[in-house]
């Protein structure tokens, strides 16, 4: 079972409660100073850049017509889909066809994918996008558009 994540903040040497609730929260769960825990450290996202993603799906519901039903998160994890960018591919035997790969696209949300994680994959959801649907437009164009329809919401 995956629980949330306490926010930590990094000081001389150790990891410290990033505010109040991270206090209570680590009170909740029995921990004590001296305690031996183990954790997955993540550098926390810039929101700014994962509200730039939604502005791309947004932009491709807007501007693309396969694209028109959907709402921009669904717009995006149909591009992850289609693009195998953060997916988990795995196989499956499927009755009466025989063994496919699946591809499931992995959470984008800041619990699941550090910054330079995301970063990463926004540029590949903008390079595919531009190589899919707007392939007249330079390279960087798509980010560009993006950038610029996020300062204008």
């Amino acid at each position: 079972m995956k629980t949330d994540a306490i926010m930590l903040r990094v000081a001389k040497g150790c990891l410290e409660p990033a505010d109040a609730l991270a206090v209570a929260r680590l009170k909740e769960r029995g921990y004590k100073v001296g305690d031996v825990v183990a954790c997955d450290i993540k550098k926390v996202r810039n929101p700014k850049f994962h509200r730039m993603a939604h502005v791309l799906g947004r932009l491709l519901v807007e501007n693309v017509e396969s694209f028109a039903a959907l709402d921009a998160h669904k717009a995006l994890k149909r591009c992850q889909w289609e693009a195998g960018i953060a997916c988990d591919e795995m196989g499956v035997n499927v009755p009466n066809v025989g063994f496919v790969s699946v591809r499931i696209p992995q959470s984008l949300s800041f619990a699941q994918m550090d910054e330079g994680q995301f970063s990463e994959t926004y540029k590949k959801f903008c390079d595919h996008v531009r190589l899919r649907y707007w392939p007249q437009l330079d390279e960087g164009a798509v980010e560009e558009m993006a950038r610029l329809a996020g300062d204008a919401a």
